[in-house]
């Protein structure tokens, strides 16, 4: 199989050599009259194969676009483990995958909007159900394909050597970074905690809101606040920029972080995603998953 770029020279697009050179071979005139009823102008010697293939490229990829590129909408926490699984997906099916990451809220929003979404890996389980319950999702294709952990974490200097969870009692004028309640589940998991442990009220002035759990990591990393709660699965990244302490959060403190996988109704190829969806619940991809700090659900 060879790969032939469309018009927009940054997608290619995959289909057989033959395709392509088989009905161009032919009369300029005679297939330009198929295509639009009659033709105006003479045909030009030498330079009529050249005009049809540059004419009706684009119908062809069109549809070698739909058959093989899947688009999976994923919550920022699980970018990096897809990354990781991704490639596997492409060499073993042929599929290419475009990942387009943001917040499970923003993207469930965008979803309901008409965004033209394949698959959704969220992180809860709450938007796949509402998805679910408006038919926006093919049915029986919800499952969880991973449980998220909490890790308090910090790079100052300041708390290097002591308890994390000691760091949140004595944050004095530093900052305290977590994602946002209102549209990522990791922070709605993060204020829960905080509430358990009677520190909400007191660190409301001391709260930064990263609009996902990947600009939270940000937040501490660039030094805008001194501690934050991430995902276990943010770990090692958040190791490259050095370390002074850190605290997994037990799941015991607050709601369990159920992600779930959907297919959606409007996606362009049922039998890619099907075929993606199967690949995540894989046993390659299960320890891919587990590697990366996330608990595993038990298979159904």
């Amino acid at each position: 199989m060879r790969s032939y770029r469309a018009l927009d020279p940054k997608h290619k697009v995959k289909f057989p050599i033959l395709t392509v050179a088989r009905p161009f071979q032919v009369d300029y005139c005679g297939v330009w009259s198929f295509i639009a009823t009659r033709a105006e102008a003479p045909c030009l010697p030498g330079f009529a194969h050249k005009s049809i293939v540059v004419l009706l490229l684009p119908l062809f990829a069109t549809a070698g676009v739909r058959a093989d590129t899947l688009n999976v909408a994923v919550a920022s926490n699980f970018v990096d483990v897809l990354r990781t699984i991704v490639p596997q997906f492409e060499a073993q099916s042929g599929h290419v995958v475009n990942i387009i990451p943001g917040a499970s809220g923003k993207l469930y929003a965008q979803i309901v909007n008409g965004a033209p979404f394949d698959v959704f890996l969220s992180a809860d389980l709450r938007r796949p159900e509402m998805l679910e319950a408006d038919s926006l999702i093919v049915a029986g294709s919800r499952f969880t394909y991973a449980i998220g952990q909490l890790v308090i974490w910090s790079r100052d200097q300041e708390f290097a050597g002591s308890n994390c969870v000691d760091a949140l009692q004595d944050l004095g004028r530093k900052k305290l970074a977590i994602a946002n309640p209102l549209l990522a589940p990791y922070g709605v998991a993060a204020k829960e905690y905080l509430v358990g442990r009677g520190l909400w009220g007191a660190l409301q002035a001391k709260l930064v809101f990263g609009e996902n759990i990947a600009q939270t990591l940000q937040f501490a990393t660039s030094g805008n606040a001194s501690v934050a709660v991430i995902a276990h699965s943010q770990l090692q990244r958040a190791d490259d920029f050095g370390t002074t302490c850190t605290a997994v959060i037990s799941t015991d403190e607050h709601g369990p972080i159920l992600q779930q996988a959907v297919e959606l109704a409007a996606t362009s190829d049922t039998g890619a995603a099907i075929e993606f969806l199967e690949f995540l619940r894989s046993s390659d991809s299960r320890e891919t998953i587990f590697a990366h700090g996330y608990l595993l659900p038990e298979l159904q």
